[in-house]
């Protein structure tokens, strides 16, 4: 090796893992030598990487040693955590008497993720306070009573030791109304310049921080935001890592996302109504309530053609929001005090409602629309892309190397169903050179270190009835209670529904003598630490628990589904995106429904295997996993446990794995 040459990466690869303690496996080093390939190539790689790779590592290394700036962007803040914390510090420390340069790096968030230091020193403008101003100034009573004026109280101290300002680094943390007194919006924000604080700004020493970093760990939300708004707010970089790749499609969604709600709106007039002339603030008023009354008779559904009446009420508020935005632009007034924050804050709040109404107004075909109603909050009109992955393949695969990496990628046996959603040609076609066209890309699946078909068994209850759209399953539930017998406990339920999970932990609890836990009726941290400190207790729960637990151990032995997770019928955009395939000549219901629940099962048959001494039992109570043409498809998407339909085959099974289990405690 020549001073000038770089060390090899399996050297590189070798000390990293040696530093977090780890042991080196053939699927991660594969993969950061086909990770280091696409960077020195200029390429896009999708890797597979099953539980316990290292796949971390097997990213880090090869964009650590390639020496250009590398973003990072993950779905969950425990990975980013995870990141930060403890594999970029000791592989830096690893690499750097080799590379002979100590890599920088650093974390980048939203902005609404840090404290602003004006709104907690000025307070919030009363237009938020809706009649409870008492609560918003806390800081003038010694002794705040309530859990907001204390939690308040807690973050000016926190701001006087916080290096950060990051919302995460608070321990313990504030509900979203507390955090939402202490922080702002892109959109609201004075900017650094116009700020009597932007000299300590948080978010501004965060941007600053990543300017300087070669790896910026970040997320996907705000890398949808540095795609589509046009404006950068990540650094340039020559590679993108996108980690928890199965989420991106979701979260992109989510950003190009729009909402209009009477509550949003009126709160708009309120901001705005004493910063213009009243010309312009009554016809604000007046198109909020006529949307108000109309939004009062929504019914849920999408609407495939905006009727006549919320088109005139949409295009008079989008007029009006115009005219005050302009009068906002164009007055000042000395008597209000602090102006310019209260000022940007109707501005943020009234561009909103512009660009929302005027994007449903102009009634794209790639846009779906649609009437949502909530119990508690009432009618909200919604607007998203019927598809992202046009603007996935313009904005995120061009002049940057892309690494796309999940556990779950693969569906259905091959990366196809996933290239897709993300602008991506079928693996091993290649698109004309013209613009716009997919770019190439090669998939690569580097398995697990796992022996799945030794460690776990995928069993489907074949002799169940198939499962309806409503009603309760009594046959369902008893399989259930036999099989948490048998296991003795030690089970985690997945339900396609929080209704479906409350039934099943209510008939459960009145049969069983263990502990039932139910998610919601604890925050989910307790609940997982409850779950896996005791082996007879069992937690039900949703779809954050498909894709949040990792409980290695005697703990989670057994894993039930308790039926295929497609989408609701009634989903507005799943059903225009199924419609949508269906209308170009494709399966719809593969495309989207069977995907969409292929992916949740692949997550979800992933909770059991955890370790390499991990033994247990995926159990689905849905027939049609056995039955329907589909079924195969579903299959292949989960990990390759041995498969079985026998139901008493099951049962010995788990009663010798809940054997093995207690002598081992004992």
């Amino acid at each position: 090796m020549t001073a000038s040459s770089p060390p090899p990466l399996a050297d590189l690869l070798h000390a990293a893992v040696t530093a977090v303690g780890g042991t080196e496996r053939p699927g991660q080093i594969a993969m950061a030598e086909a990770v280091a390939e696409a960077i020195d190539d200029n390429s896009h790689l999708l890797v597979q990487a099953g539980t316990g790779t290292g796949k971390s590592l097997g990213y880090l290394v090869p964009a650590l040693a390639h020496g250009e700036r590398v973003v990072v962007a993950t779905a969950t803040l425990a990975l980013q955590r995870q990141l930060v914390e403890r594999d970029l510090p000791r592989t830096v420390d690893a690499l750097h008497p080799l590379l002979r340069r100590r890599p920088e790096f650093a974390m980048l968030k939203g902005r609404s993720n840090y404290l602003c230091l004006h709104r907690l020193h000025e307070g919030v403008p009363q237009e938020d306070a809706d009649g409870e101003a008492g609560l918003f100034d806390p800081f003038e009573a010694a002794e705040p009573t309530s859990k907001l004026g204390k939690d308040l109280l807690r973050m000016r101290d926190w701001a006087d030791e916080t290096e950060t300002g990051d919302r995460d680094d608070l321990t313990p943390g504030v509900s979203d109304r507390a955090w939402a007194q202490v922080s702002v919006s892109s959109r609201e924000c004075l900017g650094a310049s116009k700020c009597a604080y932007g000299a300590e700004c948080f978010a501004e020493a965060a941007r600053e921080r990543a300017k300087l970093a070669e790896v910026v760990v970040t997320n996907h939300a705000l890398l949808a935001i540095d795609a589509i708004e046009g404006a950068p707010v990540l650094p340039s970089h020559e590679v993108l890592i996108v980690d928890e790749a199965h989420e991106l499609v979701s979260r992109v969604t989510g950003v190009a996302s729009g909402e209009l709600t009477p509550g949003q709106v009126n709160r708009a007039v309120r901001r705005a109504a004493k910063l213009v002339n009243e010309k312009a603030a009554d016809a604000l008023q007046t198109a909020a309530e006529t949307f108000e009354r109309l939004m009062e008779l929504a019914l849920p559904g999408r609407l495939e053609e905006i009727p006549e009446d919320l088109g005139y009420a949409l295009m008079a508020l989008r007029d009006a929001a115009r005219t005050v935005i302009s009068a906002l632009g164009a007055t000042r007034d000395a008597s209000v005090q602090d102006e310019d924050a209260v000022r940007r804050q109707a501005l943020a709040s009234v561009e909103n409602i512009h660009q929302v109404a005027e994007r449903i107004v102009d009634g794209s075909e790639y846009d779906v629309v649609w009437y949502e109603r909530h119990d508690r909050f009432g009618a909200s009109l919604r607007v998203a892309p019927l598809s992202v992955s046009g603007l996935l393949r313009e904005k995120l695969f061009e002049d940057r190397s892309v690494v796309l990496t999940s556990a779950t990628l693969k569906l259905g046996g091959d990366f196809n169903g996933v290239a897709a959603s993300l602008g991506l040609s079928p693996e091993g076609v290649r698109d004309s050179e013209e613009e716009g066209a997919a770019p190439p890309w090669k998939g690569l699946d580097v398995g697990s270190p796992f022996d799945y078909s030794k460690q776990g068994i995928l069993y489907v209850a074949k002799h169940l009835a198939q499962p309806g759209r409503e009603g309760s399953r009594s046959d369902m539930l008893d399989e259930l209670a036999e099989l948490v017998e048998a296991a003795g406990g030690r089970t985690l339920g997945l339900f396609s529904s929080m209704r479906a999970a409350q039934a099943a932990a209510e008939e459960l609890r009145g049969r069983l003598d263990m502990p039932i836990l139910l998610q919601g009726e604890e925050t989910l941290g307790e609940l997982i630490r409850t779950f896996a400190a005791d082996a007879r207790t069992c937690l039900f729960g949703t779809l954050s628990l498909w894709q949040g637990v990792d409980v290695p151990g005697p703990s989670c032995q057994l894993v039930v589904m308790d039926r295929v997770p497609f989408p609701r019928p009634d989903d507005p955009l799943m059903s225009a995106r199924q419609k949508a395939v269906e209308q170009a000549g494709g399966n719809g219901f593969m495309a989207v429904a069977a995907t969409h629940a292929a992916l949740l099962m692949a997550q979800g048959a992933g909770r059991l295997v955890r370790a390499s001494g991990d033994r247990g039992v995926v159990a689905v109570l849905d027939p049609r996993v056995e039955r329907a043409r589909y079924g195969s498809f579903l299959r292949k998407s989960m990990p390759d446990f041995w498969y079985t339909t026998d139901r008493n085959q099951v049962r010995r099974s788990l009663a010798a794995i809940d054997a093995a289990a207690k002598a081992a405690e004992a």
